[in-house]
């Protein structure tokens, strides 16, 4: 008998990978990748009651609304499931300067955690 991975009920399984998902994060406009977090069972709670992403944060061992520290939220548009059930895509349309916690020469917040590229040999700033 052939396995399925559909269930009779779609959701995240939070029993998978310890309790953490991976979570692509994307612009809902654009669909360039902004970040990659973590969500466990309390994140995807607070997600889906207040509209704005929330993650586990791995670094510091707490729950982490994007936004809280910098003023730059993520508001979800959409979610995505994959046919696992074990990872997720949060679009969203971002309510500040960026999302990566770093910053550009200029001192803004860079829009996107993704500012590398590899070349073949070094890797490029995209965004100086």
């Amino acid at each position: 008998m052939a396995k399925f991975e559909l269930t009779k009920e779609d959701t995240p399984d939070f029993q998978k990978r310890g309790g953490l998902l991976p979570v692509v994060v994307q612009d809902y406009d654009s669909r360039e990748v902004l970040m990659l977090a973590w969500c466990n069972e309390q994140a995807w709670q607070n997600t889906l009651e207040s509209g704005l992403a929330t993650f586990w944060s791995t670094s510091r061992q707490e729950l982490w609304v994007k936004g809280s520290t910098s003023g730059d939220f993520l508001k979800i548009r959409e979610i995505r499931l994959d046919c696992d059930q074990d990872s997720l895509i949060f679009l969203v349309t971002l309510q500040g300067e960026g999302v990566c916690h770093t910053r550009n020469a200029s001192g803004a917040h860079r829009h996107s955690c993704f500012f590398r590229t590899f070349t073949g040999s070094t890797w490029k700033n995209l965004d100086p």
